[in-house]
């Protein structure tokens, strides 16, 4: 008797051979491996599809920058832990209510995937958008980096007057 597929043993519904009973099972849960393809594979596919989600992760993968972001009355300021990131590896751009931090951590040194214990640091490219609540004076914008940490600082641009427009009515001649 073959084992359970994957999508069995997570959804809990089993194949039965009476074809009365959990039709309507039985009908979901092939259709659901047919489009996702979740059958268990045989071993010699199981070694190259892991290899293959190991690539994809280190070459294509964009971690999330962690930030933390507050005000004062003047100015938005972000700070955010980059360390093992040379500071000509970071990339800044604001626009009038958004900013996006780029940047790059290098390892220094390789070591073989088998020689980890735990891999819990972050090393490759990661950015992060940070959408404000109101519009900034990019021009004045300022960035130091401090024992590693990155410090934005952003003034905020003067909020925009309410202005009571008058509407003319055609009909009362006003």
């Amino acid at each position: 008797m073959p084992g359970k597929s994957f999508l069995a043993k997570i959804t809990g519904i089993n194949k039965v051979k009476k074809k009365e009973e959990n039709k309507d099972d039985n009908k979901m849960l092939d259709e659901i491996e047919a489009q996702v393809n979740l059958s268990e594979p045989s071993s010699r596919a199981t070694d190259s599809a892991s290899d293959d989600a190991k690539n994809w992760v280190q070459e294509n993968y964009e971690g999330q920058l962690s930030v933390d972001v507050y005000q004062t009355e003047d100015e938005f300021v972000i700070k955010s832990v980059v360390a093992g990131v040379d500071p000509k590896d970071l990339d800044i751009s604001i626009s009038n209510d958004m900013i996006t931090i780029r940047g790059n951590r290098h390892q220094l040194e390789e070591v073989a995937q088998e020689n980890y214990l735990y891999q819990e640091c972050y090393w490759g490219a990661f950015s992060r958008s940070i959408i404000l609540p109101q519009e900034v004076k990019t021009q004045e914008a300022q960035a130091e980096f401090k024992k590693g940490i990155l410090i934005i600082h952003l003034p905020k641009a003067k909020q925009t007057q309410k202005i009571q427009i008058q509407i003319k009515d055609e009909n009362n001649g006003e």
